[in-house]
């Protein structure tokens, strides 16, 4: 098992690692397997949603593993369908049932979906949740700078953590600055992209760099993230990489390499057009 001990701490004193663990399309007895293993590897924060429609799956490795709940950080997220004040106490409620815990550490509003503007209603209900007991921390995904100003402005009352894409393609560097700004910690969803054609684990920086560390290409990102002061959460079924993902707190990437990776950014560079100015989720 890899030690986990540098961590943050969110605005509301919440310590969170500095590296979390992915669950998108782990479901099922594979799904268990592979969440059970990395709480075995070291991992102490699990990300879920309502969406990955595997909460009972979380929930279920959870029980399995031999680290005490209260050890382990599950973070949840509200659908967009889900937004509507009694709707969201009630998806909060059903959330824990499915997955078998008696409160969430973090909630998220998985999307603004600007259109259908019921993001602050939800978050008021975040709010209520918390005060009920049912989460010690909330948050927000995928929200850019106007969005959490409104929420601020009407609630007074700004999140914690908001949850973003972020990967050397797209590295979020005013979403970033504004989190900072605001005292909320920014974590990077596919952290290391998806596979697709333009596979940044293979660009040539990145590989570059990754035979100049001795490390391998997803190390060396989720090294330049944790040193930008994002909490990534990658994903993976393997053990081997489970550790990997994990083992970055060793060494330390250069103001000039930071650099070289930060240059690979694109203003377009969304792996899919998931823009939350306009983007809506249900």
């Amino acid at each position: 098992m890899i030690l986990m001990t540098e961590t943050y701490t969110l605005s509301d004193g919440l310590v969170v690692p500095k590296v979390g663990f992915g669950t998108y399309k782990l479901n099922g007895a594979q799904g268990v397997n592979a969440i059970t293993s990395a709480l075995d590897v070291g991992y102490r924060l699990l990300d879920t949603a309502v969406n990955y429609e595997n909460e009972g799956t979380v929930g279920q490795a959870i029980a399995r593993s031999s680290v005490p709940r209260e050890k382990i950080l599950v973070s949840s997220k509200l659908p967009g369908r889900r937004q509507h004040y009694d709707d969201a106490i009630a998806t909060i409620e059903e959330s824990l049932y499915r997955s078998g815990l008696d409160y969430f550490d973090l909630y998220l509003i998985h999307w603004p979906n600007p259109k259908t503007d019921l993001y602050v209603e939800a978050w008021q209900a975040l709010i209520a949740a918390q005060k009920f007991g049912l989460i010690r921390s909330i948050g927000v995904s995928n929200f850019l700078p106007a969005h959490l100003e409104r929420l601020e402005k009407e609630t007074g009352v700004m999140p914690v953590i908001n949850q973003v894409e972020l990967h050397p393609y797209f590295n979020q560097a005013d979403q970033r600055k504004f989190d900072t700004e605001h005292h909320i910690l920014t974590q990077a969803w596919s952290p290391l992209g998806r596979s697709t054609s333009n596979n940044v684990l293979k660009h040539p920086e990145i590989v570059a760099l990754a035979e100049k560390y001795h490390r391998s290409a997803g190390q060396i990102i989720l090294r330049w993230q944790t040193q930008l002061g994002v909490l990534p959460i990658p994903k993976s079924t393997h053990v081997a990489r489970q550790r990997q993902n994990l083992n970055i707190f060793d060494f330390e990437l250069s103001t000039e390499d930071m650099a070289t990776i930060n240059a690979i950014s694109k203003p377009d560079g969304r792996i899919r057009d998931q823009d939350p100015a306009y983007y809506e989720e249900f």
